[in-house]
């Protein structure tokens, strides 16, 4: 039988599961295991998958529609919720239904986002009580960059990126635009060509300006489309690319400027005029249902 929830009027709550930018990105080494050590920035953006969940009777966790290609037992969302019922030996279970709107295979984050949202949400209904820091380990298990979605504030990012510092930056008015192609991490990481060995930087660096992205050239050399997308772009700002892409983004001065931007470009591409966060919306939305709960 299912476990007593609480905050029933919570359950019909839609929440969000926001992407990311990495504002910079550095690969400074290598670990033995062959994961690489990064220096990065993570800005949240207000665009967001969105998500559902429905309890059941039963011991279960189910998906309400898989994603094309992906198995419900590979499903992120589901991964999460069975990682935090084992943790926590939580006995009921859970319906997931997810809106989904980022792409897959852009550098948005999408599905460790929606990773975040799960253990974050469902902590909640589920009245677990896990802190942010359990959850943020519990995360890591599951991606590198589930993390910093759990821990829902702009970050600089060291490590795999788990280890994360809060870092305030300008929330500028973004275009993103999305190439019509998936880059694939993994080819990326185990390039040949990759940079592996840049130097690392303080935060007062970033600040002043040093916001390369070490995978840019190889991800350019493999994917025209990138490299195209990131020509066009910068004829209206410098355009620049978010983790290993496909998306790439230009921040703008201006809300009018960013318009601009948007509708110029909206005619060719697939593009979205979004907002920069430092607090991820799945916070301000747990503020919200607490405070009508």
């Amino acid at each position: 039988m299912m476990e007593k929830c609480v905050n029933l009027p919570a359950w019909t709550e839609k929440w969000p599961a926001p992407a990311k930018l990495n504002l910079m990105l550095r690969i400074t080494g290598r670990r033995p295991d062959g994961y690489h050590l990064l220096q990065t920035v993570f800005q949240f953006i207000d665009l967001c998958d969105w998500i559902r969940f429905h309890p059941v009777d039963e011991d279960r966790v189910s998906l309400y529609q898989t994603l094309p290609g992906v198995a419900e037992a590979d499903d992120l969302t589901v991964r999460a919720a069975r990682v935090l019922k084992a943790e926590t030996g939580y006995a009921g279970g859970v319906g997931i239904e997810v809106e989904k709107n980022l792409p897959m295979g852009g550098g948005l984050g999408g599905g460790s986002s929606d990773a975040a949202t799960t253990l974050v949400a469902l902590n909640y209904l589920w009245g677990l009580g896990l802190s942010v820091e359990r959850l943020m380990r519990l995360g890591l298990s599951l991606g590198a960059d589930v993390p910093v979605f759990v821990f829902g504030q702009a970050a600089w990012g060291e490590g795999v990126g788990e280890k994360l510092e809060p870092i305030r930056v300008p929330e500028c008015w973004t275009v993103v635009i999305r190439p019509d192609c998936h880059v694939n991490t993994g080819e990326i990481f185990s390039d040949k060509n990759l940079t592996r060995d840049s130097k690392s930087i303080r935060i007062a660096d970033f600040i002043a300006g040093q916001h390369q992205n070490d995978c840019l050239d190889v991800v350019v050399r493999r994917y025209q489309a990138v490299k195209d997308a990131l020509v066009v772009l910068s004829e209206f700002a410098e355009g620049r690319l978010t983790g290993t892409g496909a998306c790439v983004f230009a921040q703008f001065d201006s809300e009018q400027s960013a318009k601009s931007a948007y509708r110029s470009l909206a005619a060719k591409w697939r593009c979205y005029l979004v907002k920069g966060v430092n607090e991820s919306p799945l916070y301000a939305k747990l503020r919200a249902v607490e405070n009508i709960s």
